[in-house]
């Protein structure tokens, strides 16, 4: 006890850091709470993950999903389709998201349960008694996930280098996203399970236990069970205490001493991914089933790491660090493990099919491997620590904090986008808390005038003044049309306000240039961070006009995909003319 404490006290800043992190978590959960209607994070692949829990202990039926309709219309649970659940051919439905991380989430969903009977809320699987119970769970997961992963740090790295390690990890990467607010998702639970699994491969080369190679092997079994692509974790024990000839002959030798351990390692892996197959054989009738992933490892997306659209190096700067501090790993005894992980989860993550991975901020799928991350990030940060370029680093960490924690909360904003970023409009939203209409408009519009106090406006005209605008169920309904003589390098500016009473998610405005034989179209989203719906809200967008376009007719158009109603209070319309050539 008494080296507990002394080992405490010495290394109680990184003890600290920890705390810090899920405080700021724990207040970001909160700020980011829904204000307006109820908490619901089991939604779409957090309900994919989850549906096993309320489906078996609750309505006894995971084969025909009777409940899940009615459920489903009251809680929004699923984004519409119900593709979380396949029906087969037996008439069975089977649940696409493998059942690992409902097992994890099994205690808080019991928790959940009970406080909904203590309560009198709804006991159904999702009442808030559920969400908060799973929601403040992830966040304890995610203290579970640090503290281990400071422990095993601090094996090989001084307090100081493992704090720096832990915030940055923690606060400059997407890890706050997906630990405090989209935490109904699988990624906090299995970076718990990577911290353990990187603590107990340590703790077993130091000294081979039975128990903790057992629990390797599970860990290993229950990831695999969670996402099946964490197999990858295989390469952790395999590869850990191989650095060099003569330590990798002891490594071997040391396993073949102890050959029973293996044994039980491949026990506990089976033990932590037989639930998933007795579950495939109770609704498939085989123990094997294909969820139907499709992967392209000899043409990989690049574009995962360096896209616009959310590419891990553009978003999330830090990561940049975590590959530079490959290159610092040698003297370690978990070099080949952390790099060759490295290398293969990489390529395994941009060679998804489906690269962009649903909604989400920068690259969600390497959430998870953040604790393997950390081993390469600290073994930069430890020699620069040595010398007085911590200053610099100090500084430059703190900037990428910042950075992160200011576009974790543009996202939850919707104002970086979780699907459609571009370059153009990344540029006019970096550190902006508040952007323009103009600035929205590149989300569609790639058409943009930087310097309007370089241009002379020659036309300015109102083109509509108080217009009722109902679509229904879909199609276009035209606000206003008007003939226009332009010059070529001419700019066109339209804004409008529109107050939508439905229909704002799926709806446009839409404007088309058109001669005798050509025309030229653009239109942008009616949804956006800064637009509500029963609100006068403000659109606008720019158009370059090519050559050939001198005489055009100016047609402008609300239009949908599901349906519109509201009001266009007013559209006017701008010509810009280079006062160069004016």
């Amino acid at each position: 006890m008494k080296h507990l404490y002394t080992s405490l006290r010495r290394n109680m800043i990184s003890a600290v850091a920890c705390v810090c992190i899920i405080t700021v978590f724990v207040q970001y959960r909160q700020w980011s709470a829904p204000k307006e209607r109820p908490l619901v994070v089991t939604t779409w692949d957090a309900f994919g993950y989850y549906v096993y829990l309320p489906a078996f202990f609750i309505y006894n039926d995971a084969k025909t999903l009777n409940w899940l309709d009615s459920t489903d219309r009251k809680y929004h649970l699923t984004g519409g389709n119900g593709w979380q659940a396949e029906k087969l051919e037996n008439g069975n439905y089977t649940f696409k998201y493998l059942g690992g991380v409902a097992i994890m989430q099994m205690p808080l969903f019991l928790i959940g349960h009970f406080v909904a009977g203590l309560l009198s809320y709804p006991q159904d699987g999702f009442s808030p008694p559920y969400q908060y119970a799973i929601t403040l769970g992830a966040l304890i997961y995610c203290l579970l996930g640090l503290l281990v992963l400071r422990r095993v740090l601090l094996r090989y790295f001084d307090d100081i280098v493992v704090t720096v390690t832990l915030l940055l990890t923690a606060l400059a990467t997407n890890l706050m996203q997906y630990a405090a607010d989209d935490n109904g998702q699988s990624h906090v639970y299995i970076f718990m399970l990577y911290a353990v699994v990187l603590a107990a491969t340590d703790s077993w080369h130091r000294k081979p236990r039975a128990w903790i190679a057992f629990a390797v092997g599970y860990i290993i079994g229950l990831a695999t069970m969670s996402r099946p692509t964490e197999a990858i974790m295989l390469l952790i024990p395999l590869l850990w205490n191989t650095n060099g000839k003569s330590v990798t002959k002891e490594k071997w030798r040391l396993v073949w001493t102890n050959k029973p351990h293996v044994w039980l390692a491949v026990i506990g892996g089976l033990v932590g991914i037989l639930p998933q197959l007795i579950y495939w054989k109770y609704s498939t009738e085989s123990f094997i089933y294909d969820v139907g992933s499709k992967w392209v490892f000899f043409n990989p997306w690049f574009r995962v790491l360096f896209g616009w659209e959310k590419g891990w190096f553009i978003y999330t700067p830090v990561t940049i660090f975590f590959v530079i501090g490959l290159f610092f790993l040698k003297k370690y005894p978990f070099k080949n493990a952390i790099l060759w992980f490295f290398i293969l989860n990489l390529w395994i993550i941009i060679s998804w099919e489906d690269w962009r991975y649903g909604g989400s901020y920068s690259t969600r799928a390497l959430v998870q491997s953040y604790p393997v991350m950390a081993f390469s990030l600290a073994s930069l940060i430890a020699p620069i620590f040595c010398n007085k370029g911590r200053y610099i680093a100090l500084l430059l960490g703190s900037v990428l904090i910042v950075l992160n924690v200011f576009q974790t909360i543009q996202y939850h904003r919707t104002i970086l986008h979780y699907n459609d970023m571009n370059r153009q409009y990344y540029g006019r939203i970096f550190m902006n808390a508040n952007p323009s209409a103009e600035d929205m408009s590149l989300l569609d519009n790639g058409e943009f005038l930087y310097h309007e106090s370089a241009f002379e406006v020659v036309i300015r005209d109102t083109l509509t003044i108080d217009t009722t605008v109902t679509i229904a169920p879909k199609g276009q309904a035209l606000i206003a049309t008007k003939p226009i003589q332009l010059n070529a390098d001419d700019w066109i500016k339209l804004e409008s306000i529109i107050e939508p009473s439905s229909g704002l998610w799926n709806s446009y405005l839409t404007v088309v240039l058109k001669t005798s034989n050509t025309s030229k179209t653009a239109r942008i989203r009616l949804f956006s961070p800064i637009a509500k719906e029963n609100t006068k809200n403000r659109y606008a967008l720019f158009m370059h006009m090519p050559p050939n376009f001198q005489h055009t007719q100016l047609s402008v158009f609300i239009t949908t995909t599901t349906g519109f109603s509201g009001r266009v209070y007013r559209t006017c319309m701008s010509v810009f003319r280079s006062r160069a050539t004016h």
